[in-house]
Order: structure tokens, then C-alpha cells, then sequence
């Protein structure tokens, strides 16, 4: 039985591991093969080279995946939100949250939208490098990541003032609502960072995230995590069906 990792203070790297740390898909065994799975899998390594741990967590219900990444793109193209946008949204919420691996991830997309120093003082609270809107953008998801239920009237303003209709501010909120309910599913069933995506991040961006569970430690170093396409299972290896296109945004 593989090992697991205790990572009962989720708040720091520093958490109690018994495990080898090499693998961090969580406390679920492993999904069944199958062509929804395939095509999950296939879309990683297509887009990264190698298959997430997150992909091998939702890999047990592929369909919901799937679902949940189309209401994020449905309520992201009624606020008429830009990729940069997204990656701010996505940035403050999941950092907000202590939630490392989308932090890491998405500092990461931040970083190639904007630059690393950017991505990682957005990471650690710092707006003033990000245009008015943006700024609006991500005071409104760290303030609902935190407090939603003291949130007022008055606090939508600066969305307003950003340009925003109702229709829209409602959008935002609905996409970064199901990114917290995402980051909610990864965190709470154990998914870690991969060794492979750490090795990918800028270094800034690395050294901004301080909290959530800690990425997988790779059995050969972070050279070794670069180095190639990490293969996922042994079933996938022999069932792997051709590779499908990708979907229009990916919101892992």
C-alpha cells in the first residue's frame, strides 16, 4: 500500500510527510482506466509533457472535470474576462485560500502574462505592479475568499468603477466561486504540487508560495523532473488511445 502524507498543517511546507514523497495524487487509490480518463491524461501531457496529480484525482470522475471546466469558461466569457484576468482572479483566490498547487500553477501562468516579479507579489498581496482593473479583480476574490459573508454594498464598487456591469460582476463571482470549489476537491482529498510543475515555476514564484500541502519531491531531483514526460500507469501505457485536442482554455 503506498504511503500517504500527513499534511495535517496545511498553512506551511514544513508538514508532517510519512510518506516517500513521491507521489502526490492524494488519499484515494487510483481511477480505472478508461477513455474519459485517457483523454484527461492525454491533455496534459499534450500541454505540460507529463500527467498532473490533479488529473489523476479527478481521473475518478473525468465527466465532472469536464463540467466544471465548461461553467468556468461559460461565466469567464460573460465577465469578458482576458487570459491575464484569469490568472489574476485565479492567483489571489488560491493564495488567499493557502492553496499551493494552484498557486504555483497559475503564479506560474501570472508570470508569463505579466513577469515573475508580478506573479509573485500578487502572490504575497501586492497589487501595485497590476493596472486599475486588474487591482479591482483581485481585491474582489481575495475579499470573497475570505470574508464573503461580511462583504457589502460598497465593496462591489471598485468592480464598478473598473467598468462592470451587474451581469458581469456576477460572472466574476461565479468563476471564482468554482475555482475555490476546485481548489476545495484538490486540497481536501490531498492532491500535491508535482515535482515536474515546481521544477517549471519561476523561482520567485516558488519562493512566494509558503503555504498549502508541499509539492512531491522528485525520486531524481528537479533536474530529473524536467527531463522528460513523467509515464502515469501502467494501464494508461497500454490503452493510451491517440491524443485529442485541447480544450479552448485549461483551468488547472
Amino acid at each position: 500500500m503506498r504511503g500517504r502524507a500527513d499534511c495535517r498543517v496545511t498553512h506551511s511546507f514544513r508538514c508532517v510527510n510519512d510518506a516517500e514523497a513521491t507521489d502526490g495524487s492524494g488519499f484515494l487509490d487510483a481511477p480505472p482506466p478508461g477513455a474519459d480518463l485517457h483523454r484527461l491524461f492525454d491533455k496534459d501531457i499534450e500541454r505540460l509533457g507529463f500527467v498532473l496529480n490533479l488529473s489523476r484525482l479527478w481521473g475518478h470522475h473525468p465527466v465532472l472535470h469536464g463540467g466544471l471546466s465548461a461553467l468556468l469558461d461559460e461565466a469567464a466569457d460573460a465577465a469578458g474576462l482576458t487570459s491575464r484576468q484569469r490568472a489574476v482572479l485565479i492567483t489571489c483566490c488560491a493564495s488567499a485560500l493557502g492553496d499551493s498547487y494552484c498557486s504555483l500553477a497559475w503564479g506560474r501562468r501570472l508570470a508569463r502574462e505579466a513577469g515573475a516579479d508580478v506573479a509573485a507579489r500578487v502572490l504575497r498581496g501586492g497589487d501595485d505592479q497590476l493596472d486599475a482593473v486588474e487591482q479591482a479583480l483581485a481585491g474582489w476574490a481575495r475579499t470573497m475568499t475570505r470574508q464573503p459573508n461580511s462583504i457589502e454594498a460598497k465593496d462591489l464598487q471598485p468592480l464598478r468603477d473598473a467598468g462592470y456591469d451587474d451581469a458581469q460582476v456576477f460572472a466574476i463571482t461565479v468563476f471564482v466561486a468554482l475555482r475555490l470549489a476546485f481548489a476545495f476537491v484538490n486540497d481536501a482529498l490531498g492532491a500535491r504540487p508535482d515535482a515536474e510543475l515546481l521544477a517549471i515555476v519561476p523561482a520567485s514564484v516558488r519562493d512566494a508560495v509558503t503555504f498549502g500541502r508541499p509539492a512531491v519531491r522528485s525520486r531524481h531531483g528537479a533536474d530529473a523532473a524536467v527531463a522528460g514526460p513523467r509515464v502515469p500507469t501502467a494501464h494508461y501505457r497500454q490503452s493510451r488511445p491517440g491524443a485529442k485536442p485541447s480544450p479552448r482554455h485549461n483551468h488547472r
